[in-house]
């Protein structure tokens, strides 16, 4: 694989390994983006091709730490084609395991194939902090990221446990894997794991959370509200929604249940630090927006930002909808925005929205290194406010937070909704979560006074 043109000297700034050359081309690890989105075609198109010539069976427990190999010359071979992207080794991570997670949510071979090697990859230009690239398949379907060392090997080991749950329950806001692969080139290893992506470019999000249960230090820092669609945070909902993101009784039971099980599943994996991912669409703010364009443009407004209409998501339990309510709904062009697999609800001033959540960041392990910047937060701010705690307690946080303070269930009367009484999400679930005092600090009081905090709702000044 040819090396970007940047060195350690030339890099006009570097996130992790994630870098930009001179010419202004994202680097990782020192290789273009250009080049490793080539390799991890040319890799994925062979290991999908020869895993099709093996027959299928059942997993075994051996098919969790199996590592498949290639060699992918420059100039070619028997087995590989020629490709100007330099000489680079492809590793395939347990074949045969996540050719099972994959037919478990219905994607064909031939389908995983087409989105991912049939057109050219899309970078995402707003990858966050974390230091990785991601890439999002022109058809919306899956998100290829960049992932340390680390956590490939976290989620090695996680594999079985992984296998064991989705084969229990399919209903589940959990990361869906659909590979885990390596390019070996100049020395250096990127691995990359394959997924859902849970934000369709097609839909545009109005507004954007990472909300982890934690308030310390929790908001979108100046420089992120500068974005267009900035993510926010935890004390930004609190401040912009303190009424919450209202469901019916039923999505808000199914929900609610989901979390709990996902938490306890993370809990028992000792994972942590984990986030819950929102995206919202406002329905009626995206009517007046395409009103507006036809006033001004003299012709119709753009239903989505790229001019095409979403499609079905070629994965079964791949929508909101279908990952809290565990069914998987047919396939086909969606018609109205009820069908673009959003969790409908509304805001505190009554408008319709569309909700697009999952769990991320699973990936990580309560190790000694968290244990240190457990303690040294602690000794700073409350330590039961810190994002960084023991899986335990973090995983009965996090379903407190999301299950009181962001999402609420509604009645609707008059056509507008309003508030029932709510109920403890957590009661009557002491077996699966040891009872725990929290502090007035904690996520489910802001530390704020209990007259209402201004409330910027959806953010128009910074989505112009």
């Amino acid at each position: 694989m040819t090396e970007g043109p940047g060195s350690s000297q030339s890099m006009k700034k570097t996130i992790g390994h994630r870098g930009v050359d001179p010419t202004g081309e994202t680097t990782y690890k020192k290789t273009t983006s250009s080049a490793l989105k080539g390799a991890i075609q040319l890799g994925i198109a062979h290991t999908v091709g020869s895993l099709s010539q093996k027959a299928e069976r059942d997993v075994l427990m051996q098919d969790f730490y199996v590592v498949e190999s290639i060699f992918f010359p420059s100039e070619g071979s028997n087995l590989t084609p020629a490709h100007h992207h330099g000489d680079f080794r492809f590793k395939t991570y347990a074949p045969i395991a996540f050719r099972y997670f994959r037919e478990l949510f219905g994607i064909r071979p031939d389908d995983y194939l087409y989105s991912l090697c049939n057109d050219p990859l899309i970078e995402l230009s707003n990858p966050g902090a974390s230091g990785s690239i991601f890439y999002v398949t022109s058809d919306d379907e899956f998100i290829i990221k960049t992932v340390q060392h680390k956590e490939a090997e976290f989620l090695q080991k996680l594999l079985p446990g992984y296998f064991m749950n989705l084969n229990q329950n399919k209903r589940t806001l959990l990361p869906k894997f659909y590979g885990l692969y390596c390019v070996q080139a100049g020395g250096k290893n990127i691995r990359i794991v394959a997924m859902n992506n849970l934000l369709p470019r097609s839909v545009p999000m109005h507004l954007k959370y990472d909300l982890k249960g934690s308030t310390c230090k929790r908001r979108a820092s100046p420089k992120e509200r500068e974005k267009s669609v900035p993510t926010y945070k935890d004390l930004d909902f609190i401040q912009d929604m303190p009424e919450g993101i209202q469901l019916e009784p039923d999505n808000y039971n199914a929900l609610s249940k989901t979390i709990q099980r996902d938490c306890l599943l993370l809990q028992s994996f000792k994972i942590m630090d984990y986030s819950l991912l929102v995206g919202i669409h406002n329905s009626d703010q995206a009517s007046r927006e395409r009103a507006g364009a036809v006033e001004v443009g003299g012709s119709e407004g753009a239903v989505t930002p790229d001019h095409r209409r979403p499609q079905a998501q070629k994965a079964l339990y791949s929508t909101a909808m279908e990952a809290i309510q565990g069914e998987a709904k047919g396939k086909g062009t969606l018609e109205t925005e009820d069908q673009w697999g959003g969790i409908p609800a509304r805001n505190c001033k009554g408008e319709r929205i569309l909700v697009y959540i999952g769990i991320i960041d699973i990936l990580q392990s309560y190790r000694f290194i968290k244990k240190i910047e457990h303690s040294w937060k602690a000794l700073v701010h409350d330590g039961d406010t810190v994002s960084v705690h023991r899986p335990g307690f973090y995983a009965e946080r996090f379903q407190r937070f999301m299950c009181s303070t962001v999402f609420k269930k509604t009645r609707v009367q008059l056509g507008r909704p309003d508030l029932l009484p709510q109920t403890d999400p957590l009661a009557g679930s002491s077996s699966e979560f040891p009872a725990t005092n929290l502090p007035n600090s904690s996520p489910g009081s802001t530390g704020m006074t209990s007259s209402s905090p201004p409330q910027r709702y959806l953010h128009t000044s910074s989505l112009s």
